[in-house]
């Protein structure tokens, strides 16, 4: 018996659309599109059409200032982009809490969630009232469209924390060996 090929993508869309919940109908203004496309590196690449449906994949939060968006040692499953306030990156070692970074607005956090499932290794708490984008891992997956940009960006963006790391600590252990 042979299947109609449409009757087999029909059914998977059914399937999909019962695993991901449906994106709201978020109407963006272009000209907000263009800045979040400027603005914000983890969608560099993408046609404005793209991004359109990439941002409409997003849950959009208020997180009060003082309030914790995720704790160190959480299992992550979606990353954020900060459009409005700041936050802070702390991570808990040896009983005392260290800053890792401030954030602002067009910058992203949690994207290690994306490539492995991995415990959250920081934890970021709103230093501002702020508005947060969260996407989901698994509706950035099922985006081949976006997610390939996506995944590239956060490769250079993974890439350039890991080396003003390296130079950090280069520095902190040649002012240790001098001292």
């Amino acid at each position: 018996m042979k299947i109609d090929p449409l009757i087999v993508k029909m059914a998977a869309e059914n399937v999909r659309a019962e695993v991901l919940p449906r994106p709201s109908s978020l109407q963006l203004d272009p000209a907000l599109v263009q800045k979040i496309k400027q603005w914000v590196p983890i969608f560099s690449g993408m046609s404005a059409d793209c991004l359109m449906r990439t941002l409409a994949l997003a849950e959009h939060c208020a997180v009060k200032a003082d309030a914790v968006v995720f704790k160190q040692g959480e299992v992550g499953s979606a990353f954020f982009v900060l459009i409005g306030g700041e936050v802070r990156v702390e991570k808990a070692s040896q009983n005392q809490v260290v800053e890792l970074a401030r954030l602002g607005a067009g910058h992203c956090f949690g994207e290690m969630a994306l490539v492995g499932k991995h415990l959250r290794s920081a934890t970021v708490r709103a230093l501002k009232d702020c508005v947060l984008m969260r996407f989901d891992r698994a509706q950035i997956d099922a985006t081949p469209e976006s997610a390939h940009l996506i995944y590239r960006n956060i490769a250079g963006i993974l890439a350039s924390r890991l080396e003003s790391s390296s130079e950090q600590l280069a520095d902190l252990t040649g002012r240790w060996r001098n001292a």
